[in-house]
């Protein structure tokens, strides 16, 4: 397309929406305007990506997962399109930059953090590899929360990012699908002496999907994102004539992750769970009937993967809808939802693996736990001359009084994948050992990854451009080509200039940081980042806590060699984590204190920037100088944000957990710094139990005046969350070892601030982990599991680049 083309378009399309000239209309009319020509522009390739996988009968996989951050979209699909400069141009000539049209779209709130952020880059990759892969989900009206901090408090409002509409999305009125809730079922023999279920009392509401075209970067392939949205059956509109009644409903789809501390939240988590996996098995099962395959063969068209335990009810659904409605024997039908399904495990956190009562199941699904009881009764009397009782019972689903979706998950998958070396083999050898001796060959790992494209190409235009100029351009289709970056690393030119794109992105994020928090910041200090969820095995208090250590020695000594640091925060709490959520407000007030101390002469600043989402990432990343990634080891699965910032050119400070092992091993001990427990001592504390954090405290006087700033008064406004975490610590003995750690996190933290001030050395060491982070893209993951679990093609394997292929061109 045309700059001429693209104007023409876009001023029609501005006239047809708004009636207006194109040079009166606004950033966000022109971000709406713009968004129906990029849809224009895609639409007849999606149409014919649907129409060739059909007439094709091509296998398809469905990642169901209950959380999607896509981010913005608008620059996304312009990239994909090749049409970004264009319209930057078009804009431009119009006295606007494309920059402040994108700012008005909305994020879609779609996910929590790595969990959807992930399934948004495998989205990214399936399509960019021309593999046909849809994602299923929630269209959760109000996502999780819009964070504020009100006297250093988070306060959790409504994200009412769908206010404006979703211009990205498409609704499939006719593809609306019932999903049936609570009353009782029995089984009763029909004319042919068949069982089937009969229901009695219960509601049925109606799920409507949403489409969202996932595009393939410059390849004219598009996947297809389908998120469920609830509403009234058009029959029963009476029966909801009351706000109560319509309230209940609505909340179905409300937000993500309803508050779980209170029985109305569980039981609307456990139906949000049920609605959208329902709807999607019924959705495919529907597709699949197009093809007029027997329904035993299904394995051989469809892949279903389960992100995570909350779509692990995709197993029984399964079940249900084969043997009730299609009337297939019930070995037959698991033998089938076997092979079709699979599941990823993101987790060794045993509070994550997640759990129902019996009783709430029997209440809300009635055929669900009529069918879960049978799986769990037929894998017993399968395996009990095989296996010893005691292993058995410890990996039935039904135990104690709960259902167990984990074990559900691996029960009725073929492939059970970790998401990190270390954490599969955590998996195999502790977290689920008894399942790995009944199912050793179902057991495998894929290390995440992420998509280049957006934390690249999209985040980071000045750096993309050193990369452009120096490598060449492969690596927007084969990341791994940053390789070649390696070849420069001696290369003076190439080190300023990309040191010079890292001084851009930070004067931008010192601006932001200035336009919203009123705090000024130096763009030539460290840029310490951590990004995350905020949880306790995270450990964001272990570098609060080396904070609180430099600006004692700052106030001591103000004449200390020390290179100027900015510590920047960006995480939600879970509104009922009650101690994460005091973690942020010391961690606020501690930067009150620290920010307004003129003693420490701008030595230090902290920021807890709000409401952390995809956007705000994109701005922080590019900017960053240190990467933290310092949870516990044995803690986190992978981590994904160690890949973004390395990536970035940030230096990662980090304990051999997750992903980071493979981030060492990549890049050598040299380039990162490594520090704290290993796996097997943190494994040792706990069979030895012999941990003693009151000893830690009592013998260094550097960490007693640390802790003690949470309950003497050192830190102004925290009486109440600072007990709360001095106890934690002193009194609870430190679940996560922080005190244990401290020393060497200080030491390696020293380090990083020795290598800063070795200009070049720094800037080498930045440039070798841009160019290893192309190990880490979500391509490479994608196809291990496209190959490996899904055996699902390119749309056209007969094409040797799938990156050039064209629907138009190839449709024979």
């Amino acid at each position: 397309m045309t700059k001429e083309k693209l104007r023409t378009l876009l001023e029609n399309s501005v006239n047809e929406l708004y009636a207006i000239s194109i040079e009166d209309a606004s950033p966000q009319e022109l971000f709406q305007a713009l968004a129906q020509v990029v849809k224009y522009a895609y639409a007849d390739d999606w149409r014919q990506t649907r129409q060739h996988l059909l007439a094709e009968q091509q296998k398809q996989a469905y990642y169901f997962s209950i959380e999607f951050l896509p981010g913005k979209m608008l620059k996304s699909n312009l990239l994909s399109l090749d049409l970004l400069t264009i319209a930057e141009d078009v804009l431009h000539e119009l006295g606007v930059s494309l920059d402040e049209v994108a700012e008005t779209e909305k994020d879609m709130a779609l996910g929590n953090g790595g969990l959807g952020r992930l399934a948004s880059c495998f989205m990214d990759s399936l399509a960019s590899l021309a593999l046909p892969g849809n994602g299923n989900g929630i269209r959760y009206k109000y996502g999780l929360f819009k964070q504020k901090f009100i006297d250093g408090h988070q306060v959790e409002l409504p994200d009412d990012w769908l206010r404006s509409g979703n211009v990205w999305e498409v609704r499939k009125e006719s593809k609306a699908v019932p999903i049936h809730f609570g009353g009782n079922v029995y089984l009763q023999e029909n004319e042919a002496g068949k069982l089937k279920p009969v229901y009695e009392g219960g509601f049925t509401w109606r799920a409507v999907p949403y489409d969202t075209a996932m595009l393939g970067y410059q390849n004219q392939h598009l996947n297809t994102l389908r998120l469920w949205s609830v509403e009234v059956p058009s029959k029963e509109e009476a029966k909801y004539a009351t706000l109560e009644s319509r309230q209940a409903l609505e909340n179905l789809t409300a937000v993500l992750y309803p508050d779980d501390s209170n029985e109305t939240g569980r039981r609307t988590r456990l139906m949000q769970e049920y609605f959208f996996v329902s709807a999607g098995i019924q959705s495919i099962l529907r597709y699949y009937k197009k093809m007029n395959r027997p329904m035993d063969q299904m394995s051989e068209k469809i892949a279903i993967h389960i992100n995570d335990t909350h779509p692990a009810l995709c197993i029984p659904e399964l079940m249900r809808l084969l043997v009730d409605e299609e009337e297939m024997a019930w070995e037959q039908a698991w033998a089938t939802t076997l092979k079709v399904m699979s599941y990823t495990n993101h987790t060794i956190m045993a509070e994550a693996l997640e759990k129902w009562p019996v009783n709430m199941i029997k209440e809300v699904l009635p055929r669900m736990y009529q069918i879960i009881e049978e799986i769990d009764r037929r894998f017993i009397a399968g395996l009990e001359k095989v296996h010893p009782c005691d292993l058995l019972n410890r990996t039935r689903i039904i135990s104690d009084g709960q259902v167990h979706m984990a074990n559900l998950a691996i029960i009725g998958s073929h492939s059970i994948n970790g998401v990190a070396k270390l954490h599969s083999d955590l998996l195999k050898a502790v977290v689920l050992h008894d399942f790995y001796v009944i199912y050793p060959a179902r057991f495998n790992n894929k290390t995440n990854g992420i998509a280049q494209r957006r934390w690249l190409q999209l985040a980071n235009r000045p750096l993309t451009k050193v990369l452009d100029d120096t490598i060449g351009d492969s690596w927007h289709h084969e990341p791994e080509d940053l390789s070649l970056l390696k070849n420069y690393q001696d290369d003076a030119s190439v080190l300023e200039a990309i040191a010079y794109a890292k001084k851009q992105n930070k004067v931008a994020l010192a601006d932001y940081i200035e336009a919203h928090c009123g705090l000024k910041v130096d763009p030539t200090a460290i840029f310490d980042v951590q990004i995350k969820r905020l949880h306790a095995y995270k450990r964001q208090l272990l570098n609060l806590m080396h904070i609180l250590k430099l600006y004692f020695e700052a106030k001591a000594n103000p004449e200390a060699e020390f290179h100027p640091r900015v510590f920047i925060f960006g995480a939600k709490a879970a509104p009922s984590y009650h101690y994460a959520k005091s973690i942020i407000k010391v961690i606020n007030e501690t930067a009150a204190m620290i920010n307004h101390d003129p003693q420490i002469k701008d030595k230090i600043k902290v920021v807890f920037l709000e409401n952390y989402n995809v956007s705000l990432a994109e701005r922080i990343i590019p900017a960053a100088d240190v990467s933290e990634q310092i949870s516990l080891a044995s803690k986190e699965a992978s981590g994904t944000s160690n890949m973004k910032l390395m990536l970035n050119g940030a230096v990662t400070v980090a304990t051999l957990d997750g992903a980071n092992i493979e981030i060492r091993d990549a890049i050598g001990d040299e380039n990162i710094a490594i520090f704290g427990l290993t796996e097997e001592e943190v494994y040792r504390y706990y069979a030895e139990k012999n941990y003693s954090a009151y000893s830690y405290y009592e013998n260094d006087t550097t960490l007693q005046r640390v802790v003690n700033a949470f309950v003497d008064g050192t830190i102004p406004g925290i009486e109440m969350e600072g007990k709360e975490i001095f106890d934690s610590l002193i009194k609870y003995n430190d679940e996560y070892f922080l005190l244990r750690d401290f020393e060497a996190y200080c030491d390696a933290q020293n380090r990083i601030d020795i290598a800063y001030r070795d200009t070049q050395r720094w800037k080498k060491v930045s440039l070798m982990n841009i160019a290893n982070a192309g190990k880490f893209t979500a391509d490479k993951t994608v196809q291990q599991y496209a190959e490996d679990i899904w055996q699902i093609e390119p749309l056209f394997a007969h094409v040797k680049d799938p990156h050039t292929a064209s629907l138009t061109e190839n449709k024979s």
